[in-house]
């Protein structure tokens, strides 16, 4: 038999402890929805007000920059929430990516 390793514990102040348990924040991701010469104007303001919940201003709003300037942010969390957000935009048959915010 070899010799016998006893553990060793390892003293953290409290400091360290706390920054060790945060985890440093995630950069945020974004769904962007990109204009299309195939879908009304109220049709992408209805997409918006149903699937996210937009107000009909806020949706409105969206729509016409998307329209105008080819391309809206329309939300943003964690990559996998942006995921299922450009999933459920290319299920309304919009065109959308996402992109990690810098």
């Amino acid at each position: 038999m070899g010799p016998v390793t006893v553990p060793l514990e390892i003293e953290q102040t409290e400091e360290q402890e706390a920054a060790a348990a945060v985890p440093e924040p995630d950069v945020p991701w974004v769904t962007v929805v990109h204009n299309d010469p195939v879908n009304l104007m109220s049709y992408v303001t209805y997409v918006f007000q149903a699937y996210f919940g937009y107000s009909k201003d806020k949706a409105h709003q969206l729509m016409l920059d998307v329209h105008h300037k080819g391309r809206a942010i329309v939300s943003s969390g964690s990559r996998e929430e942006m995921e299922r957000d450009v999933q459920a935009m290319h299920g309304y048959g919009l065109w959308a990516t996402l992109q990690q915010e810098r």
